[in-house]
């Protein structure tokens, strides 16, 4: 022995053990020293460069000298803390001076030394004792799973510090599989409690994900077991719940509903239906958007769901998409919600995160698109269908955002019902107007028909929504409505006799399609830019339509000599032609034009565009005729002493302006 330089310090294996005198028990048991005799070893011979295990050989020397006064203080020391030797280990200032080669290769076969001056209590009291929910417990259990790795490190050495600990650990190891196992369990049979808000527990899970990642890395039999339980129990809760929620959200939809025969072109009179009952409250109608819109908006897309027995209390009907976002929204929350739980607390990822979350949603999943595929199959509302399709487009948009994509592929399934049947209805009702015959539509009037605000409406709508959401599709099927209303407007003009009143339904109902489709389209849209081109036309027409009437005479010769002064063929001038205006009828002419114009537009803004334009034109004519008379052909004519001046007329013609 080396005098007072040798330290003895014990492993602690934390074997179990309830008293100091079972410790000495195991110690009589474990250190009986060998028959043969040993011959007394100074640590000063030992060649502690050359053999990687000669500390063993220190151990040997120790139980030869177990009556040794430093040894059985040490043996003291460690029986009082409660702690049984099992291995021992020397340190001394010598033993510091060794080689670190020599050092680390005995450092990978034992555990680090303690030295504890107070009584602790043991780990694994701790594990056997102590309620799973103490964080106590969670610490040991860490501890407990180090050591479990450490064992299975040292296994593969059968090294006798491993067959030593090795029963403890797996006994110590059972008992912690037991209590985590009761423990998640109980949580999870407490979601099938009625009225129980899961989530509350869920989170206390996340507060012990360890226990399920001790489980799945000691026990896997029995994590298989605790999520297989989860997946049913969430499962039929999920399923269970969504399918009573939509049910009672369906008793809280409107009664009225489009059917096959409430299309565009259908006339008002053919039945008694959806258009016929104005009177019903809060209705909507298929083919105007309203406050439908608003179901697309940040504060109501994402906004608190419909509570369905506290709308029918209050005697509350809704249309389908606002059922639908509610529906769908809380479909979103609570996916979200527990793809996360999944990821975290059974530490899945990629495909296998999916999988999971595909086997407790799938049943669900399926209901909703099951029940979707029966509205849809006869819904006729397109407006509808189309806001529901960008309710998923903007969902998809916060789950991508979220970084969520275990519903991505419902989305899609979603989309791949709605489009096509909202591309079906589009096509029908374009069809419906295509064989819309006029002379079935009743009594003519040259105020806007009935089909082309529907249009108007409609394609406002769809325009509308489409602006952020942009389909090429959508856009295209736009426009052969669009060509199809154009050419029912035509049809419908030329049953009217006079080109006049053909024009004056035409522009009425131009003007009240563009301003319309300004209320909610793009300026540049193409719907708008159409239909302004065809109102200006038609508008230009009619000036000259009713300033041929007071004062055709005049307009006929200034368009004829413009034509001959611009060929150098004065001499043709007709003189009798030039008494053509009469300077005492002019201004009855011209108010009698105005009141006439305000008459036939139903738009007051857009009759007094009319008149001003037709007034402009009017002085551009007059302003034509006199430099036509001012021509030597003229000079002797006695009409130019009657030509009232330019100046003149217009300030009669600024009394028509509109004051707006």
């Amino acid at each position: 022995m080396v005098e007072g330089a040798v330290t003895v310090a014990v492993f602690d294996v934390n074997i179990a053990g309830n008293s100091t005198a079972n410790g000495m028990s195991y110690l009589q048991d474990e250190m009986q020293p060998d028959t043969d005799a040993m011959a007394p070893l100074n640590l000063g011979d030992l060649d502690l460069t050359t053999d990687e295990f000669i500390l063993d050989e220190v151990d040997i020397h120790i139980q030869a000298n177990l009556e040794d006064d430093l040894v059985k203080e040490a043996l003291k020391t460690e029986l009082t803390s409660g702690i049984t030797l099992n291995r021992w280990r020397v340190n001394s200032n010598e033993l510091n001076k060794l080689p670190s080669k020599t050092i680390s290769r005995r450092a990978r076969t034992l555990p680090l030394c303690t030295t504890r001056s107070q009584p602790v209590t043991p780990y694994w009291r701790v594990i056997v004792d102590s309620p799973v929910t103490e964080q106590e417990f969670l610490e040991q259990l860490h501890e407990l799973n180090n050591k479990i790795n450490f064992a299975k490190e040292l296994s593969f050495r059968e090294t006798l510090a491993c067959s030593d600990i090795q029963d403890i650990v797996d006994r110590l190891k059972i008992k912690a599989v037991t209590k985590i196992r009761e423990f998640i369990l109980q949580k999870i049979y407490s979601f099938r409690k009625p009225m129980t808000n899961y989530q509350i527990p869920q989170n206390t899970l996340l507060k012990y994900r360890f226990f399920y990642q001790f489980l799945l890395a000691n026990e896997s039999t029995v994590a298989k077991e605790i999520r297989d339980v989860y997946v049913d129990t969430m499962s039929k809760i999920y399923y269970s719940y969504f399918k009573s929620y939509s049910g009672r959200l369906l008793k809280v939809q409107y009664e009225e509903v489009a059917d096959k025969d409430d299309l565009m072109g259908v006339e008002d009179t053919a039945k008694k239906g959806f258009f016929s009952k104005p009177s019903l409250k809060s209705r909507n109608t298929i083919f105007t958007l309203g406050q439908r819109e608003a179901v697309l908006s940040p504060a109501e897309l994402e906004g608190p769901i419909l509570i369905p027995h506290t709308a029918q209390r209050g005697d509350c009907r809704y249309p389908y998409e606002t059922l639908f976002r509610s529906q769908h929204y809380a479909l979103l929350d609570n996916g979200c919600r527990e793809f996360l739980f999944l990821f975290d607390f059974f530490m899945v990822a990629g495909n296998s995160a999916l999988d999971l979350f595909n086997s407790i949603m799938g049943k669900t999943l399926s209901l909703f698109l099951k029940s979707m595929s029966t509205y849809v199959s006869d819904c006729y509302d397109s407006i509808a269908v189309f806001l529901c399709i960008h309710i998923i487009l903007r969902f998809r948009a916060i789950t991508t955002k979220r970084a969520i994509p275990a519903l991505d592929k419902y989305w899609e399934a979603v989309l791949e019902l709605l489009w096509p049947r909202f591309e079906l209805i589009l096509e029908i009702n374009i069809q419906s107007i295509c064989n819309t015959d006029p002379q079935n539509l009743g009594v003519l009037d040259t105020r806007p028909h009935y089909i082309t605000r529907r249009y108007a409406e409609f394609s406002s709508a769809i325009v509308s929504i489409n602006q952020t959401f942009t389909s090429e599709r959508t856009n295209t099927l736009l426009g052969q409505l669009q060509v199809e209303v154009e050419n029912f407007v035509l049809k419908m003009a030329a049953e009217f006799p006079s080109r006049r009143d053909q024009l004056i339904f035409l522009i009425n109902n131009y003007d009240m399609m563009l301003n319309v489709l300004m209320e909610r389209a793009a300026d540049d849209s193409k719907e708008v830019e159409g239909f302004q081109q065809l109102l200006q036309a038609r508008s230009q027409e009619f000036i000259e339509e009713i300033l041929s009437s007071p004062f055709g005479g005049m307009i006929a010769f200034v368009k004829a000599s413009e034509a001959l002064i611009e060929k150098g063929q004065l001499d043709r001038l007709k003189k009798d032609e030039a008494t053509v205006w009469f300077s005492s009828t002019w201004k009855q002419a011209v108010e009698a034009l105005s009141q006439d114009v305000m008459r036939s537009f139903t738009n007051f803004k857009n009759g007094t565009g009319i008149i001003q334009g037709a007034l402009t034109q009017l002085i551009q004519y007059y302003h034509g005729f006199h430099k036509v008379l001012s021509q030597p052909t003229f000079r002797s004519l006695a009409v130019r002493s009657e030509l009232i001046n330019l100046h003149h007329l217009m300030v009669e013609v600024k009394k028509h302006k509109p004051n707006f």
